[in-house]
């Protein structure tokens, strides 16, 4: 790594922690408050001062900032004002003295957003801008592959991307079950559909979509015996009625844009390494005409009404719902 000052953001952790560890190890040893200095929206004042303090005994000095604050739109909330004048200062003060930092420290701005002000053009200009947007849904089955390779263990794209749907898209979850998996199966052997049932977390937005598809399909002992599990799982009551809500939500916008030609992966919002699952609810919406959608949705929103005043139990409105619309 060459730049002494990095502003790093994105929302793909696994990626952005990766080119960190990256410049960590180029960096060399680091002892924390000696050469190596964490700071935040608190204490992101301390920042100029840390610049300018020795790193006893070492050649230089890590600084990471992490949601700092310093690149956030300008609001009228308290001491925004005095903010935006800090970043104007932290800007002015890498310019005039550029030739020390490079020098001495290295800094790394890490923020989860950023809005482009005074403080990312100078180091824009001086240091190293970079975004980790989500991955897509190749590039996630790219790295768990070359993660089995690398333990001579086999594994189809189909059999990730069946991973993908039953864990959830986030990189650090799926590398944590790919991991199980090969621990699981052991090398030169190969990691089929059947294990990932049996050995991995399953997500309970994927349980209710399996739910839904023996809902649409009239299987109401499924749907029970699904609506079991989430509860032997120990899922909160709620959280599976709000998430309910959601998906027959999601399922009712698919419609929609389907009637109205939009794009349906942007009608529902999904990440990138989402996108495979447009034909799943393309496919599950084909199961519900948009007034059953509109009924389900309405009826779940007045149960959760009448279950917070005590007029019935949670866990009976929800079988009595799912019993009814399964006829």
């Amino acid at each position: 790594m060459e730049e002494s000052i990095y502003l790093l953001s994105g929302k793909e952790k696994f990626l952005l922690e990766t080119y960190i560890r990256k410049i960590k190890k180029s960096f060399g040893e680091i002892v924390k408050g000696i050469n190596y200095i964490l700071l935040d929206e608190q204490s992101v004042d301390k920042l100029i001062p840390n610049i300018e303090t020795p790193a006893f005994g070492y050649p230089k000095k890590l600084i990471v900032i992490k949601s700092s604050g310093l690149f956030k739109k300008v609001s009228k909330k308290k001491n925004a004002g005095n903010t935006e004048l800090f970043a104007k200062k932290i800007s002015e003060y890498i310019k005039e003295n550029i030739e020390v930092i490079k020098e001495n420290v290295v800094i790394i701005f890490i923020e989860e957003e950023i809005e482009k002000n005074e403080l990312y053009n100078t180091i824009e200009k001086y240091g190293k801008i970079q975004e980790f947007k989500q991955m897509q849904l190749g590039e996630t089955i790219k790295l768990l592959k070359n993660l089995c390779e690398k333990y001579n263990v086999k594994i189809q794209d189909g059999t990730i991307r069946y991973l993908v749907e039953v864990s959830g898209s986030n990189i650090d979850d799926l590398i944590n079950e790919i991991r199980k998996l090969i621990e699981y199966v052991g090398e030169n052997e190969t990691i089929e559909k059947e294990m990932i049932d049996k050995l991995c977390i399953k997500q309970i937005e994927s349980k209710i979509f399996d739910l839904t598809d023996n809902l649409g399909t009239k299987q109401l002992k499924k749907a029970i015996n699904e609506f079991n599990a989430l509860l032997y799982n120990k899922e909160p009551i709620q959280k599976i009625l709000i998430t309910l809500y959601n998906h027959f939500k999601k399922l009712y916008l698919t419609k929609i844009a389907v009637y109205e030609t939009v794009d349906v992966g942007e009608a529902l919002n999904l990440k990138p390494n989402q996108m495979f699952l447009i034909s799943k609810y393309k496919k599950q919406a084909s199961y519900f005409e948009e007034e059953n959608i509109k009924k389900i949705l309405g009826d779940l929103i007045e149960l959760d009404y009448n279950s917070k005043i005590g007029l019935i139990d949670l866990q009976v409105g929800l079988e009595a719902i799912l019993c009814a619309h399964c006829k």
